[in-house]
């Protein structure tokens, strides 16, 4: 007696591609070829053979990213100090580990660093805090042990829930931080001399 092949089953309006899936490696086994070719407007990073999703940024996150990095971009233009860039924007922090920071920069003397397609470390880092715990605790805690075992000299954490701009600095192999800045005041660099933003002005977006 035979058996009859299964019937194939007909695809389900609102599930899931799961062929097209199938064709992307699975977690814990991207290569950093395969993660650099995938092709997405999507903020995605790696970390040693895992494809990390982050939330798509709000209107209020990108407002507050473009103000910064004009801010900073006309500072550097200036004086031709180097490079600024904005997310998405690969920088490869160690082997195996990419992230992709709101506002990136690299001086002109490290220029050798950069790559059309991702940069190696940077000279320093600006991230807004993203709604939720998740998202702090991988902006507040995780990203300023990431950036600073990177050796990239300067973090800015910009958080829009506490009106507040915080700039490390690099000591050793870890962050001091260099000022607590609240709204009113001006948050300034050390990596930069002469760079200030207002912290008001910046987190204007917010209110």
């Amino acid at each position: 007696m035979s058996i009859a092949p299964d019937k194939p089953r007909s695809p389900v309006y609102g599930e899931p591609t799961w062929e097209i899936a199938r064709l992307f490696p699975t977690q814990g086994t991207w290569s950093e070829a395969e993660y650099l070719a995938l092709d997405t407007n999507h903020l995605v990073e790696f970390s040693d053979g895992f494809v990390e999703f982050l939330p798509m940024p709000t209107m209020i996150h990108q407002l507050i990213a473009h103000v910064l990095h004009c801010v900073l971009e006309s500072f550097v233009l200036a004086y031709g100090l180097g490079t600024v860039l904005g997310a998405p924007f690969k920088v490869r922090i160690r082997d195996g580990k990419y992230r992709e920071p709101d506002v990136v920069f690299m001086l002109t003397e490290h220029a050798s660093r950069m790559s059309n397609d991702f940069w190696i470390g940077a000279d320093l880092v600006m991230e807004m805090v993203s709604d939720g715990d998740e998202n702090r605790f991988r902006d507040v805690v995780i990203k300023r042990d990431e950036y600073a075992r990177a050796g990239i000299p300067e973090y800015w954490i910009v958080d829009p829930e506490l009106g507040q701009i915080t700039v490390l600095t690099l000591d050793c192999t870890s962050y001091a931080v260099h000022g607590e800045f609240s709204q009113g005041e001006q948050a300034t660099s050390k990596l930069l001399p002469g760079f200030a933003v207002d912290v008001s002005a910046a987190l204007a977006s917010k209110r």
